[in-house]
């Protein structure tokens, strides 16, 4: 039997390691998240101007591009 690791990555590292998000940003929202705001991280930095829906969608990608469940497209 094969056995696969699996990483989870945070979306901020994941942002952060695509370019879409500077590590400074990154601990602007989780700063906010921490003294209470209840909003996801990328509403946050969505709110904030630190990144756009294309990056998201960016990331999005590199996180299913080597899954196995991955369609092509």
């Amino acid at each position: 039997m094969a056995y696969t690791k699996i990483i989870e990555e945070k979306i901020g590292e994941g942002l952060v390691r695509i370019g879409g998000m500077t590590k400074e940003q990154v601990d602007t929202v989780l700063k906010r998240q921490k003294e209470g705001d209840k909003r996801l991280f990328g509403e946050i930095a969505v709110a904030l101007g630190f990144v756009d829906i294309q990056a998201i969608i960016k990331y999005l990608k590199s996180t299913h591009k080597d899954s196995p469940n991955a369609r092509p497209g």
